[in-house]
């Protein structure tokens, strides 16, 4: 029975050394687990903090983003409002260019009238030898072109009294 016991006490030894071993190795696995927590705990922080960072970098964008939207839109329709401005100010030239293209082809087919009048002067005196014979023709001339008259012509009168003028200076000398 000696030998009984001392086996018996040689096994719980043998299970205490193990147990030992079992529990350092356990510990040592608590402790590795503790610092893998400790590293899990500290990545963890490190990841939220770049994540706040990150959204406080993202607000400054979409901000930025969204002003310079705003500014492009001020842009945008400022430009739109110069381009009709610039639209209306060409039509404006458009007309004024027409007006005076009209106003150019009346001076001309007045001056056209006005030289064709000048030549008729001569026409209107033609055979007049005298001044009394001037007077006659003159005084004839006005009941048919003064101007309250239905066919009268302004134009046509005043080159009709410049050539009488003329007429009538040469015949008093």
């Amino acid at each position: 029975m000696g030998r009984l016991v001392g086996r018996r006490n040689q096994g719980k030894v043998v299970f205490q050394q193990w147990r030992l071993k079992q529990e350092a190795m356990l510990e040592h696995q608590k402790q590795a687990l503790r610092e893998e927590k400790q590293e899990i705990e500290k990545a963890r922080r490190a990841l939220e903090q770049e994540k706040r960072e990150y959204m406080r970098w993202r607000q400054a964008q979409d901000s930025r983003l969204e002003s310079e939207n705003k500014l492009f839109q001020m842009k945008w329709k400022i430009l739109e409002e110069e381009l009709r401005k610039l639209a209306d100010e060409k039509q404006q030239l458009e007309k004024q260019r027409s007006f005076y293209r009209y106003v150019e082809e009346y001076e001309e087919k007045s001056q056209e009238l006005t030289a064709g009048r000048e030549n008729m002067a001569g026409l209107f005196f033609m055979g007049v030898a005298s001044e009394g014979a001037l007077k006659r023709r003159y005084r004839d001339l006005i009941k048919i072109y003064h101007p309250d008259n239905l066919g009268g012509d302004a134009g046509t009168l005043q080159v009709i009294n410049r050539e009488y003028d003329r007429l009538k200076t040469i015949y008093q000398r």
